[in-house]
């Protein structure tokens, strides 16, 4: 079973649409036994840092997330539920997230005339081709929606990035712990895949 945390950051219902779509078992929830019990966990999101991290520690979610995201089964974060697995972001000057990788998130620049937030399909250039992006070609399009993005993440940790106005670097991956900024359950064929990946891991 796969647990899709709501923490009250919306877009839950097209992530279950397009796993029961692919045919996995999910359950979207907020339950810490579920979450805990659950053989993959999915935290999507959309919203701002600051507002998601007070609602995870509202429901006592941020240690089941740690725990979650320890490396011992697969997890998968998704757009805001990227930006969370970082230490801060600038859209909420204090707000401390859950720190599982290292990196800085920031606002995209709009000095270069570049509509923000980013919104529209983008092709990704891979760095790692297997886990979640096994079977998928490089420079494949996915769909995008943010306005603030990671730079400086651990090299080794960087699976994917695209360009809009400045490198982007818009998924990571190590081991079974993953993260990506585009949406997956909006991204067609190329996404479903991306989420089959995920699923069969």
């Amino acid at each position: 079973m796969i647990a899709i945390v709501d923490y009250g950051a919306g877009n839950l219902q097209s992530v279950k649409k397009a796993l029961d779509f692919i045919g996995c078992a999910s359950e979207i929830t907020y339950d810490k036994n579920k979450i805990a019990k659950a053989s993959h966990v999915i935290m999507p999101g959309v919203g701002s840092f600051g507002d998601a991290m007070e609602s995870l520690r509202k429901r006592g979610l941020e240690d089941v997330i740690k725990n979650a995201a320890n490396g011992e089964r697969p997890f998968l974060g998704i757009c805001l539920g990227l930006q969370l697995l970082f230490s801060t972001s600038e859209e909420s000057n204090g707000a401390k997230g859950l720190g599982i990788f290292g990196g800085e998130i920031v606002k995209i620049p709009s000095e270069n005339e570049l509509k923000v937030p980013h919104m529209g399909w983008n092709s990704v250039s891979l760095k790692q081709k297997d886990g979640i992006f096994k079977d998928i070609p490089d420079e494949s399009y996915f769909y995008f929606v943010h306005s603030y993005y990671l730079k400086n993440a651990d090299e080794e940790a960087v699976a994917g990035t695209t360009e809009y106005g400045v490198e982007i670097q818009c998924a990571v991956q190590k081991g079974l712990v993953a993260a990506t900024q585009f949406h997956p359950e909006k991204s067609s064929e190329t996404g479903l895949q991306l989420l089959r990946n995920f699923a069969e891991v």
